[in-house]
């Protein structure tokens, strides 16, 4: 009985569990570029499906919305990776020193991908850094710096970058830019303005890789608990406790109206509240996956997982630049010429089609053991 309880041992082998939850991230992020959530919103507009399908659309500002949970469940794994990664390699005898020129590769790669994917969008040159790869090569660096500190600096830093954010927001007065939490009035927007000679319009900004660092160090912490030589049950003790507490303390700064939650800016409160989602979502999976060994159907997400990278940038560039509307021509597009199927079904069609072809492109890469990493 304790055997089957017991968690993977440092060194055992991969978490299932990591791989099934970056799956359910990286399908969700396909969704989105298939426009599934759009073809549903349209076909249903209205009550009853309104209040659930608005949760897969970012919340337009003072609030939390699920799908406002990804990119930093996204950042968090990503955290998790770095740490395993670089343990399995202290293992081989690397160190610290040896391995730097790796992640710096790495992070300047994400970098590129993440500027070149709004080149992409824009379909001309623009220099542009709200992309979460742009976020990710800034917050993966500082992880890394920081990686061999104990656990107790570790949160401290963390704690630090959000102070600092604080400090940010509401100490330094431009004029046009000193509302802190007012959409592209506030500190962000004007570096934007600064080192882009642009705004965003939707409120993102540049700098949220500051706070959001701190998803990708707790990531780390993360790695840290899951291969200590501790019991499953404390493991999971441990992401509840800690999610429980994040949720807490990010709510009520909101609702005591001491920081907004919002996600285009990552305030303090928001980069709290929604890291007690993701912990208790990854306390979730892991004791379901790894712990209770409820695997049938794990490799349906894990296929997609351990291409993550990969198929992020697949579907954001073939996928919404031409596979999208290639796929149409011979589904939601048939559907409405030949059967007068409506426009709205006919595109939730085309939107499941092209995602159903993308997951089957991750499954013949899986199969054929072919993974890209950066």
């Amino acid at each position: 009985m304790n055997q089957t309880a017991a968690a993977p041992a440092q060194g055992s082998g991969r978490f299932v569990s990591l791989d099934v939850m970056r799956g359910i991230i990286m399908i969700l992020l396909c969704g989105e570029s298939c426009r599934l959530y759009s073809a549903i919103k349209h076909i249903d507009p209205e009550q009853p499906m309104e209040g659930i399908i608005n949760q897969f659309f970012h919340h337009s500002w003072n609030g939390l919305h699920f799908w406002d949970l990804v990119q930093p469940a996204f950042m968090f794994m990503a955290g998790t990776a770095l740490y395993i990664s670089y343990s399995r390699k202290l293992a081989k005898g690397e160190t610290w020193r040896s391995n730097l020129p790796h992640i710096l590769s790495r992070c300047l790669k994400l970098f590129i991908c993440g500027v070149a994917l709004h080149c992409v969008y824009a379909d001309k040159l623009v220099w542009e850094l709200w992309n979460v790869l742009t976020q990710l090569a800034f917050t993966s660096l500082m992880a890394y710096l920081i990686i061999n500190w104990s656990s107790k600096w570790q949160m401290l830093f963390t704690i630090a970058l959000l102070l600092l954010t604080e400090g940010l927001y509401r100490g330094i007065h431009v004029p046009g830019f000193d509302q802190a939490f007012v959409k592209s009035a506030n500190f962000g927007a004007y570096i934007d303005s600064l080192v882009m000679g642009k705004i965003n319009g939707g409120g993102w900004v540049f700098i949220n890789f500051i706070p959001t660092a701190a998803h990708t160090i707790w990531g780390v912490l993360a790695g840290k608990l899951l291969l200590a030589d501790k019991p499953a049950a404390y493991k999971i003790k441990t992401l509840i406790t800690y999610g429980i507490i994040a949720l807490i303390l990010g709510f009520g700064l909101d609702i005591l109206g001491i920081t907004p939650i919002i996600k285009r800016i990552s305030s303090s409160s928001f980069v709290l509240a929604s890291m007690g989602w993701v912990l208790l979502i990854l306390a979730a999976v892991y004791a379901l996956v790894d712990v209770l060994k409820y695997q049938r159907y794990a490799w349906i997400f894990t296929v997609v997982g351990m291409n993550a990278i990969f198929i992020y940038l697949f579907f954001e560039t073939v996928g919404a630049q031409w596979l999208n509307k290639k796929v149409g021509i011979f589904t939601g597009d048939m559907l409405h010429t030949y059967l007068n199927v409506p426009i709205g079904p006919a595109a939730l069609v085309t939107a499941i089609a092209t995602l159903l072809l993308e997951w089957g492109l991750c499954y013949w890469l899986y199969k054929r053991k072919i993974f890209f990493k950066l």
